[in-house]
Formats: C-alpha cells, sequence, structure tokens
C-alpha cells in the first residue's frame, strides 16, 4: 500500500502533463514541468517583481497561524465547558449554529471596518473559519465521553475542574484535533480569498494568485496553487504526528 502514496501522485502527474502538453486541458493550462519553471522564477525574480515566493508564504503562514491559533484557543475551552454543562449548551448553541453558516468573507467589510486593511483583519476572517470546526468537534467529544470515566473519577473524589482537565479534555482530544484538522484547511481557503480582496503589505498567496492571474500567466497562477497544497499537507502532517505523539495511550 505505501508504494501507492509515491505512485499515485506520480501517475498523476505523468496524466497531467500528457492532456496538458496536448492541448487538450484548454490553451492555458501549464503542464508541470511549466509549473516548475514557474516556482524557481517566483522564487528568484519574484512576482509582483521583487516579491519574491518566500515572501508571500510567509505572509500568507503568519496570517493562518495568527487566526488559528486564536481559534484555537477560544474554541477549545469553549467546547468543553459547552460539552460538559447542558446549561452552557442550551445558551451558547443557538448563537454557535446562527453565526456558523455565515460564510467568513461575508464578515470582509466588518473586517476591515473593524481592523483595517492588513494582517489582524486576515486574520480574522481565519479565526471565524477555523473556530466553528473546532468548537463543534469538541463539544461532540465532550459528550461522547463514556459517563462511567465521570462518575468513576468523581467517586474518587476528583472535583468538577479536575474531571473537566484530567478526565473529559484529554477522553475528547481526538475529536479536537479532527476540529483543528479541519479548521486549518478552512483557515488556508479563507486567507487566500481574503489575500485576493487586498493586502497591505503586497506579500501574499492570494495576492499574488489575483495578480499573475490578471496578466494571464497560468503558470504562475498553478504555482501558487501548488504552493498552497504542499503547505497545507505539511501542517496537516504535523497535526498528525502531534496527535500520534499527544495520545499515545490510545
Amino acid at each position: 500500500m505505501k508504494k501507492w502514496k509515491v505512485l499515485s501522485p506520480l501517475i498523476v502527474l505523468a496524466l497531467w502533463q500528457l492532456l496538458a502538453g496536448l492541448g487538450l486541458l484548454g490553451k492555458s493550462t501549464p503542464t508541470p514541468v511549466e509549473v516548475a519553471q514557474g516556482i524557481y522564477q517566483l522564487t528568484v525574480t519574484g512576482f509582483p517583481p521583487g516579491y519574491r515566493l518566500p515572501g508571500h508564504i510567509a505572509a500568507s503562514l503568519g496570517r493562518v497561524l495568527l487566526g488559528f491559533g486564536m481559534a484555537t484557543l477560544f474554541a477549545v475551552p469553549l467546547g468543553i465547558l459547552m460539552g460538559w454543562s447542558p446549561a452552557f449548551d442550551n445558551a451558547l448553541d443557538p448563537l454557535v449554529e446562527v453565526v456558523r453558516p455565515v460564510p467568513p468573507l461575508a464578515w470582509l467589510p466588518l473586517a476591515l471596518t473593524w481592523f483595517g486593511l492588513g494582517m489582524f483583519s486576515s486574520a480574522f476572517l481565519i479565526f471565524l473559519g477555523a473556530f466553528f470546526p473546532i468548537v463543534l468537534n469538541t463539544v461532540s467529544g465532550v459528550k461522547s465521553v463514556d459517563p462511567y470515566l465521570v462518575e468513576a473519577a468523581r467517586t474518587l473524589g476528583a472535583g468538577e475542574a479536575t474531571v473537566l482537565a484530567r478526565v473529559l479534555a484529554p477522553a475528547a482530544l481526538p475529536s479536537i484535533i479532527t476540529g483543528m484538522r479541519i479548521g486549518v484547511g478552512i483557515g488556508w481557503m479563507t486567507v487566500i480569498a481574503a489575500e485576493m480582496v487586498g493586502v497591505k503589505s503586497g506579500y501574499g498567496l492570494g495576492y499574488m494568485i489575483l495578480t499573475a492571474r490578471d496578466v494571464a500567466r497560468f503558470d504562475y497562477v498553478v504555482a501558487g496553487m501548488v504552493v498552497i497544497g504542499v503547505i497545507g499537507f505539511l501542517m496537516d502532517r504535523l497535526i498528525k504526528a502531534a496527535e500520534k505523539r499527544v495520545l499515545r495511550w490510545r
């Protein structure tokens, strides 16, 4: 099975090269070779000229980490409280369910009004995108904890704070991490769309893709997409690696 992890991407790349080379994917679709050349040019020369790829990556990654980190910081404790306390759940669940369907980008005009054009407006949108998957998965994880474990802890004299910290939170970790994996993916989708609207620094993968589209440099457009996919994949692997380390008891 492991060989397919290597073979399947190579097969996809070969088909892409063949079909794009024959023009069957449209005249504007670059081949993998052209995309690789685009990545090199973006790294060396930059686009717009002088704005090199590492700077775009650093800007987008910083926005994602800030928004995602804040979402995790707020969503996990709130989700634990909602899953543990029916009163908290009844009070906050309607609010969560009303706000959750609103796309993060619908908040963009308010974000620009509150934070201006820059890091914090993008981070706020990412926060909104990542917050709800994390909080809902945390609630689900806490509610799925075996009630006998909670009763056993209380029988042994554990207070409510101890039950929360030593029983409910660790038992809910698999669901929390699943929510984090979903949240970071939504965070990347959100930041790219937000950067397409505008960035103050001139750096950002979304801004770069939009600028490349405007001048019909589709090799740069796809190069940006590939870079986003690779970064998202690596972040997901890091979360999974942390999950294996933290949940060694499973």
